[in-house]
């Protein structure tokens, strides 16, 4: 469960760039950030749709479309396309680096760590002399509720 102080924090770093952009500070904005880092796990807009309409809260599918391009744009969410059509989302900040397997008959998402991984991005950077931002590891198989 996310804290107080990183609400606040991920709600001042939302400020800090819909005011560099001159985008305007509107109470739905906050509201969808708030409800995206109070989920755990990966979403989709429809996802996020139902569940606010379900909350009461009165909001377009195109202004969640429209805030996700921005929480996109200022870092505090990344977009994944696990082999599907549908995005899926996820909150960036306070969230560890992992990374992600992905079962094809179903569609479960299983994320991982794997310290190793570290170590290949580290020693990638320094043999090329590249600044690594993130990365982004996924496999895709079977889980083991569908064998062959």
């Amino acid at each position: 469960m996310i804290d107080k102080e990183t609400l606040d924090t991920v709600k001042q770093i939302f400020t800090n760039y819909i005011q560099l952009n001159g985008q305007r500070k509107t109470p739905e904005r906050y509201t969808i950030l708030k409800e995206i880092y109070l989920q755990d796990g990966h979403f989709d807009v429809e996802s996020l749709y139902i569940h606010m309409k379900n909350e009461k809260y009165k909001l377009s599918r195109a202004t969640i479309y429209n805030t996700i391009e921005l929480l996109l744009d200022c870092g505090l969410i990344v977009k994944h396309q696990f082999g599907k059509n549908v995005g899926q989302y996820e909150r960036t900040y306070r969230n560890k680096q992992h990374d992600h397997l992905v079962c094809m008959e179903c569609g479960k998402i299983t994320e991982f760590c794997d310290p190793r991984i570290q170590d290949i991005e580290s020693s990638a950077s320094r043999q090329f002399d590249f600044e690594i931002n993130h990365h982004s590891l996924v496999f895709y198989g079977r889980c083991r509720e569908h064998p062959e």
